[in-house]
Parts: structure tokens; sequence; C-alpha cells
């Protein structure tokens, strides 16, 4: 059963601080931790000693999320975030490219990418497609080994997607002159391909009228904000994918877990993001995106049902929960925290929730510079979770 929790569900809502020098010994207002009930959770002070070992393309994936731009990023009304993940395989990116983009795929050797989308008002409740009167983008990120790939692979695949039917046409920006550029008259949406470096910038486009200038003034601001992030992408080169750190900064150690070992990179639950994870998915980015800005997030550690945020400083991690916290739906209700790890609030789900997707209890707790939530269905269970993850946080900085 996959669950989500509340910190990086779709919300409507440098350097480390010295910490004691002694694991466990409070510090001046601190509780001692080593008198905290942390159940089966270990909480001494733990470093992921692993490497990539073969997952080098799941680590690039989850990079890739802060080069795609938010959708508030392209037009302020595109407030609602729709799709955010990485693209490890050709597999994964049919559906969001045409089933004739595969062979394209293949024989240019596609490596990774990353598909993030929004749009100005939600999806229909149990849909994934958003209404005809509304306006939604689709940015797909694809890397290859190099320009020549990527310069061939654009322009195939605007050849294969054009030819899908003879009705559609062709397109063209004067802004963005390399880019290709195609729709169906009478159908409200457009597609685009261009290259950029090693990567092409594939995107759809749907809008409430098919107008063929409209859809063109959509493509031009969706590459007005992708390109520059493109360009500011640090990229890995392909052979050092391996080489990359499986937990840059050491925050996925300071999430807590029932289970240190065998852990590998994920990128649902065991993986290190920039900050625009916490944009690309929620119903409010405008909101989101103030509150990100306010506090100074600058990473995420999600560590199966546990998350733990690193904020600017101590007042930003508070303000960052309360953030969170403003608006959490009409499916949680709050209840009481242990008493014993300051500063800690909690939520149930209650009956308008979906115990399919969603965890029951939600806890949320700072320490420091970090904002940490941990999941749980079994309240006694997420208290042990709340005060193992202050413990870890106390005894971790």
């Amino acid at each position: 059963m996959s669950r989500i929790a509340l910190c990086l569900s779709t919300l409507t809502a440098a350097g480390l601080l010295a910490g004691c020098s002694v694991p466990g010994v409070p510090v001046a207002g601190e509780p001692d931790v080593r008198k905290l009930e942390v159940g089966k959770y270990e909480v001494d002070r733990h470093a992921y000693e692993v490497s990539a070992d073969g997952h080098g393309t799941v680590l690039e994936g989850i990079r890739m999320a802060d080069a795609v731009a938010p959708a508030i990023d392209i037009d302020p009304s595109l407030s609602h975030g729709r799709s955010s993940r990485p693209l490890l395989t050709v597999d994964d990116t049919i559906g969001l490219l045409a089933a004739v983009s595969r062979p394209v795929l293949e024989n240019r050797k596609f490596l990774v990418g990353y598909v993030g989308a929004g749009a100005d008002r939600a999806d229909p409740k149990g849909e994934n497609l958003p209404t005809a009167d509304a306006t939604a983008v689709t940015t797909v990120l694809l890397r290859f080994p190099d320009q020549g790939a990527a310069a061939a692979a654009a322009r195939e695949l605007e050849d294969a997607d054009i030819a899908v039917s003879p009705e559609n046409q062709k397109l063209s920006s004067a802004k963005f002159s390399d880019a290709y550029l195609h729709w169906r008259p009478g159908v409200p949406s457009v597609g685009a391909f261009m290259a950029r470096g090693e990567f092409v910038i594939s995107l759809f486009v749907e809008r409430p009228k098919a107008e063929s200038a409209d859809l063109v003034e959509w493509v031009d601001k969706t590459l007005s904000a992708q390109v520059p992030l493109v360009d500011r992408f640090d990229a890995t080169p392909a052979a050092d994918f391996d080489e990359l750190p499986v937990d840059p900064d050491g925050m996925l150690a300071r999430a807590v877990v029932e289970d240190r070992t065998g852990l590998t990179p994920d990128p649902s639950v065991f993986a290190v993001y920039g900050p625009n994870l916490m944009l690309h998915t929620v119903d409010d980015q405008a909101a989101r995106q103030r509150l990100i800005r306010d506090t100074g997030l600058d990473r995420s550690a999600v560590a199966y049902s546990s998350t733990v945020h690193r904020l600017r400083d101590a007042d930003g991690a508070r303000a960052f929960m309360d953030g969170l916290l403003a608006d959490p739906g009409a499916q949680y209700d709050p209840i009481s925290a242990p008493n014993d790890v300051p500063g800690a609030k909690c939520l149930r789900l209650n009956e308008a929730g979906d115990m399919e997707m969603e965890y029951a209890y939600n806890c949320f707790v700072t320490y420091k510079r970090y904002l940490a939530v941990v999941s749980s269905d079994s309240e006694p269970d997420v208290r042990q979770k709340v005060a193992a993850q202050y413990a870890l946080l106390a005894n971790s900085l």
C-alpha cells in the first residue's frame, strides 16, 4: 500500500549548527533525549556509508527536480501542481510522450529525465486529466549522452509526433527559433521539442481555445521559464552517475526509519531533493513558493514515512511548520502531541480522508534549523516516532 505523508501531499496549505558535544546530553532548555519513549527506533548519530551501486541514474533523476520549472514560474495562474517524478527508463516516458517516441529515445540513448506539470485549476476529483476549460502545461526534460544526440532526438521526436496524424501542422516561434512546434487545427493543444545542450525540453500545452498564436505564446512563456534552469543545472557526466552521493549533507541519516540496513536510492521513499519538490505537486504553488522563500528551504530528505526539511535557521523551521499546518485540509483534525517533545504538533486523518493513500497520523517537530514530519497508521507508534525523531536530530547535530 502506497501512503503519502502530509508534508509531501498536495496541501493547500550553510553548514550545520553546533549541537551537543556528547550524544544524548541536553543543552540548556532541551529535554534529556535519553528519557524519551522512542520504542523500536534507533536514535544514535548515523551516516549511510553506501555508494550509488548501480543506482546513479536514480540519483541524477532526483537532482533533475530542480531543473524543471514549477508551473507557477511559467505563469502566475498556473498554481495547481499536477505531476512530478523522475523518468528513469524509456518506459517511464511513454504516456507523457507518444508511443512513437520509443525508437527515437532508444536509438539516441536516452539517459534520464524528469516531468513537472501544472494547471490553473485542480483536476476533477478522481481524475488525472485537466478539464476542457483549463490551461495546463506539462514539461518533460530528457537527458542524452551529448549535444549531438539531443539535437537529433529533438528533430526526430518532432518528426515522429507530427506524423501521427495527417492533420498535424507545424508552427514556429520567433522567440525560440530552434524549437519544433506542431498542433492539429481545431484542437486546443500544442506540442514542442527543443534541444538545449545535452537535454531535450518536451512541452505539451493545453488551453481552453484552439488559437495557434495563443498556443505559441504559451510555448514561449514556458521555454522562457525553463531554459534558464536547464542552463544553470550542473549535469553530472553520465560516466560519473554512480559516483553521486546517496546522502549529500547527511540529511537521510537524520530521518528516523524502522531499519537502517539495505536502503537504496528510490525517488519516492529514500531520496534527497532540492526545494522544487515541495512546489511541483501542491495545490497552491504561489503560497508554497512564498513559504519556501521566506523560510529558506534548501533540502528535503524523504525516508519512507519520515521527511526532514532543512531551513535557513530555527525561526525558519518553525515558520515552515506553521505554514504547512496553516490549512492542512478538512480531512485532518489536530490531536495532542507528546508533552516531552518541545513544540511538536500532530494531526489525525478523519473520515473525509483516504486511508488508502494517506497516513492516519502525522506529527511535526522542529529542532534548530530542521523540520521533521513523521507518519504512521498507529497512534502509539507515531507518538514514539516523533520522540525518536527529536532525539535523532538532537544526537545528530
